[in-house]
């Protein structure tokens, strides 16, 4: 019975997709300059997540949590993550992550959905969740060297306490849920005993992570691009297109001032000259160190695992990009449609104090948005410039790295709508809640 209302409601949910489509594509007013420039630049968005996200961040960890559901034991996830583990424990490790880890929520996301799936616990996992890409420490370290020193701690600060506490929260409403899930996980046949040693399991997760950190290596994107025309602008590149750059001024220049941004054509570029840095220095040498590394893990597949569980992996793997791959880039096309009807100075209007209304309104676009590693701190720099109050700019700081609607569509396809909402929700409250006590103190 419950096979077949499952079955129908996922065919009501495939004809209310169909419908949806049907409608927007019949009523969508093409004519409208503002709706055809927006769609121009949704492809533009999807366009740079497919040539700088995808292959370099999101397909390494689709592999790494096809490794983890494969080859990570079901055993030493529930003794350190579950919901019986040590608490201390499983929060610690799971809300400092992302100073180890550096990765944006495209890479966070498939490593979430591995470990749950094989039984970590709700609230570790959300802890991870948020926490993985909120405490990224090139992320961190540059806040506070652009937008203040201040804010770079309270962004710190206010991640770990963050991870911690919605963990935490999520575990205790859902507390009824996980035990069933729990019980459900205990009911399942044993494992069979691990092939390998235990420091063959983490040498092959290491490197897989150290591939996945190198590869989805950022560049802050300081430059001065010199134009044909012979000017320079001192700027951050904020989105590459096959035939264009977008950049945003960071220094005042004659007829430009700071946060605006232009669009230029690369046939109009001589050069982009780079600003010179250590996080620069691994840039430039990311695919070699991502190859060494990329290098060990083939070779430890091919002398510790056999056909059997390579193709088990790949079969795991393929699962996680059927279910992933379509909810991201489709997040990222919607984002980048409805971030071009929503100019700077609009969203920066609606920010403009420390009320309740402003921080709310900035937690939510920073939940809903999509801020690529790094780049939110430019799009934040340049709403200062057109009036945001401090309050809002840390709470959208603190809500927009760890969600956006691509994110929000996948977490709900891992657990479910009731988790998601819950989750969703702690983050904007707490965001608010934040956001005003700091732009009050600030």
């Amino acid at each position: 019975m419950n096979g077949g209302v499952s079955v129908s409601m996922k065919q009501w949910k495939i004809f209310a997709a169909f419908v949806s489509i049907f409608l927007i594509a019949y009523y969508l007013p093409l004519a409208n300059l503002k709706v055809t420039a927006a769609i121009l630049e949704a492809f533009k968005m999807l366009q740079w997540y497919a040539r700088n996200h995808t292959l370099a961040c999101v397909v390494p960890a689709l592999f790494i949590a096809g490794g983890i559901i494969t080859f990570l034991s079901k055993e030493a996830v529930l003794r350190h993550l579950g919901p019986k583990a040590n608490k201390v424990e499983a929060y610690s490790v799971a809300s400092v992550s992302g100073t180890v880890l550096a990765v944006c929520s495209c890479s966070v996301l498939p490593m979430f959905a591995g470990i749950y799936r094989i039984g970590a616990g709700l609230g570790p996992a959300s802890a991870f969740l948020y926490s993985g890409p909120a405490l990224n420490i090139l992320a961190i370290f540059l806040t506070a060297r652009v937008l203040g020193f201040q804010i770079g701690v309270a962004r710190a600060v206010g991640a770990i306490v963050f991870g911690i506490i919605i963990g935490l929260i999520m575990a205790v409403v859902f507390r009824k849920d996980e035990e069933v899930r729990m019980e459900a996980a205990a009911a399942t046949p044993e494992p069979p005993p691990a092939r390998r040693s235990l420091w063959q399991t983490v040498l092959y997760f290491a490197c897989m992570m150290a591939f996945l950190i190198f590869s989805d290596w950022y560049n802050p994107g300081n430059v001065v691009v010199h134009r044909t025309d012979g000017s320079e602008i001192p700027a951050v590149l904020l989105q590459e297109t096959k035939d264009e750059v977008l950049v945003q001024v960071d220094r005042p220049i004659a007829g430009m001032k700071v946060g605006e941004k232009i669009a230029l054509a690369k046939i109009d570029i001589v050069r982009m000259e780079e600003a010179q840095s250590w996080v620069m220095t691994i840039y430039h040498a990311k695919w070699y160190l991502a190859g060494a590394m990329g290098l060990a893990v083939l070779l430890m597949v091919w002398r510790w695992f056999d056909r059997e569980e390579v193709a088990e992996w790949m079969h795991n793997t393929w699962d996680f990009a059927k279910l992933l791959v379509p909810l991201l880039f489709g997040g990222v096309f919607i984002v980048g449609f409805l971030g071009a009807l929503l100019p700077d100075k609009q969203v920066a209007a609606l920010v403009g104090d420390n009320s309740l209304q402003s921080n709310v309104i900035a937690s939510v676009i920073g939940c809903l948005f999509y801020f690529a590693t790094l780049t939110e701190i430019p799009i934040l720099q340049a709403l200062f410039e057109h009036g945001m109050h401090q309050g809002p700019a840390l709470a959208l700081l603190l809500a927009g790295p760890a969600l956006s609607l691509p994110s929000l569509l996948v977490i709900r396809s891992v657990i479910g709508n009731k988790k998601t909402a819950v989750f969703t929700g702690l983050v904007v409250v707490m965001a608010t809640i934040v956001g005003m006590i700091y732009g009050t103190i600030a």
